[in-house]
């Protein structure tokens, strides 16, 4: 059960630092994997609650269902602070009504821990000193001093008067030697205690000796790697060694966000050291779910903790959005002038090649305008030439621009020069007809929509391929927000289905409908039932189904 959390902590001792360094980014990547997953990790784990609630409704032993009460509060108390408190404090009635002066004690020991852990120093010290130090057992005696430890601990740490912060030291100091003295040395309220006193005196290798014990006795991914691998985090700070720091401080967030913990201490950390390094888009993704998460928790010392932390992070991150924001509107009037050129161009042809079908009772005269309009036609590829190369020069000049706009002008431009070939041949098959004078096959050919359909066709598979290759995921992401009999399985792989291609274009940016539907070839009442259909399988709410499609997935 702990052979991948003691593989994974070898693997960090013995690896160079350069190795750490280049294993940071993938750990960044599963964070960012596990916090689009969160919603299943929460679902998992509040089934978890379920069923210990339902195991707890099941037992008829009274002594039983104390330790069914006990296990729900251990799920609670770093999920749902309130409801840990309300399950804690159930346990300690229903001891005391069954007459067990111990587990009454032991029950107000966790109270008092978690108390102090969420803020409430007042409250801890409370029930505390309710306690009989006197009346505890040997198995209850270590938990009370460090519960003591703990409260002692923390108003030490955010105390703002020096007087207090070394009269609550020395506390702290005094119960830690009680722990010492009662505590099993194997246990872990020794053990952590014992390595946060080495860290404290500077003796960081013996500290993270104590770590590797500590190390051993828990599971990758669980709650306790969590703690265990932020307490490393705090050993490699400490000694200024910041890539193994990170290294362990990621650990520990990736193992909180996959174990559903709503207490978020590393991935606050993380993101703040990420704003300090410009990583400003991972960084707010980070501060924004830490601080979703502490709503769920519900305790205002965290949130008074993140709300400053948060705020520069926010600013941070909107000032870059402005930036890129005034680069894609830049962009945008770039392309719109480029596009608008070629279209002349495209217009330009498609009227000359109409005077050409009027010179069709001279054949001087049509060679006379063939020769002038291939004239005017290398004069166009001459346009479109110098066209494309200025593009490619403002293209170099924004090639920090969001890899949507990139893909899609260059698959544009390539469908511009397949369509300029398209009708060259298409003259030339003008002329070759003329010549022979198949005026009745030209005519044939000038009545058909087979042309416009295969291109249409061939516009959709393009769209497809370019937007699927951005968005590889787009399709299982759209079907997130659908019920199951709604969602929709597209019958041929990389293609769209006429309702995934405008939640597409929605996707980009598109939100008209007149717009969609001169782009797809459908009616505007056509394109809006789509739309509502589409809106009427959503999960949530089905006015804000858009704006959630819009939020889905980043390019590659």
């Amino acid at each position: 059960m702990m052979r991948y959390g003691l593989i994974a902590l070898l693997l960090a001792i013995v690896m160079p630092t350069s190795a750490v360094e280049r294993n940071l980014e993938n750990l960044y990547r599963q964070i960012d994997d596990a916090i689009s997953r969160s919603p299943e990790y929460v679902a998992a784990y509040e089934n978890k609650i379920k069923e210990a609630k339902e195991a707890y409704a099941r037992e008829w032993s009274s002594e039983r269902k104390l330790e069914h009460i006990m296990r729900i509060f251990d799920l609670y108390k770093a999920y749902d602070n309130d409801s840990a408190l309300a399950y804690i404090q159930y346990y300690i009635d229903q001891a005391g009504k069954l007459g067990h002066p111990q587990l009454v004690y032991q029950g107000k020991v966790r109270q008092a821990f978690q108390c102090s852990t969420v803020g409430l120093y007042t409250e801890s010290i409370g029930i505390l000193r309710s306690i009989d130090s006197h009346q505890l057992d040997k198995e209850t005696l270590p938990g009370y001093y460090t519960a003591c430890m703990h409260v002692c601990g923390e108003l030490s740490y955010y105390t703002r008067l020096q007087s207090a912060h070394d009269e609550y030291g020395q506390m702290r100091n005094e119960y830690r030697d009680s722990v010492f003295m009662t505590a099993n040395p194997a246990s872990e309220d020794y053990l952590r205690s014992y390595e946060v006193m080495l860290t404290e005196e500077r003796k960081f290798e013996d500290a993270l000796k104590v770590n590797d014990k500590r190390m051993k006795l828990v599971r990758e991914n669980s709650r306790e790697y969590a703690i265990v691998s932020y307490y490393r985090y705090i050993i490699y700070q400490q000694l200024n060694r910041l890539s193994e720091a990170k290294y362990w401080l990621a650990q520990s967030a990736l193992s909180d966000v996959r174990y559903a913990v709503m207490d978020q201490a590393a991935l606050l950390a993380l993101a703040e050291i990420l704003n300090g390094e410009g990583q400003l888009e991972r960084s707010y993704k980070y501060i924004r779910f830490t601080w979703e998460s502490n709503n769920r928790f519900n305790t205002r010392m965290r949130s008074w903790q993140i709300s400053p932390i948060l705020t520069v992070i926010e600013n941070n991150y909107q000032k870059e959005m402005e930036r890129n924001r005034q680069v894609l509107v830049g962009s945008v009037v770039v392309v719109s002038v480029l596009a608008l050129l070629l279209i002349g161009v495209l217009f330009f042809l498609h009227r000359r090649n109409k005077q050409l079908a009027l010179a069709r009772n001279s054949l001087h005269d049509t060679n006379a305008r063939l020769a002038a309009l291939n004239d005017e036609l290398q004069q166009a590829n001459g346009q479109l030439s110098a066209t494309n190369e200025q593009f490619a020069v403002l293209n170099s000049k924004l090639k920090e621009a969001n890899s949507v706009k990139d893909e899609y002008i260059g698959r544009f431009l390539s469908l511009c020069a397949q369509y300029v070939d398209k009708l060259d041949n298409y003259r030339k098959m003008v002329n070759k007809k003329m010549k022979n004078k198949e005026l009745d096959e030209l005519f044939r050919i000038s009545k058909s929509t087979e042309l416009k359909e295969q291109e249409i066709e061939e516009l959709n598979q393009n769209f497809d391929s370019v937007f699927l290759h951005l968005f590889p995921n787009f399709i299982d992401d759209f079907n997130a927000l659908l019920v199951p009999e709604a969602q929709i399985h597209p019958k041929e792989e990389n293609r769209l289905t006429t309702d995934l291609r405008i939640f597409a274009l929605i996707r980009l940016g598109i939100e008209d409908s007149s717009k969609i539907a001169e782009f797809l070839h459908y009616s505007v009442n056509t394109v809006y039932n789509y739309r509502a259909r589409i809106k009427n399988g959503a999960v949530g709410n089905r006015e804000t189904f858009e704006r959630q499609v819009k939020e889905l997935g980043m390019p590659r």
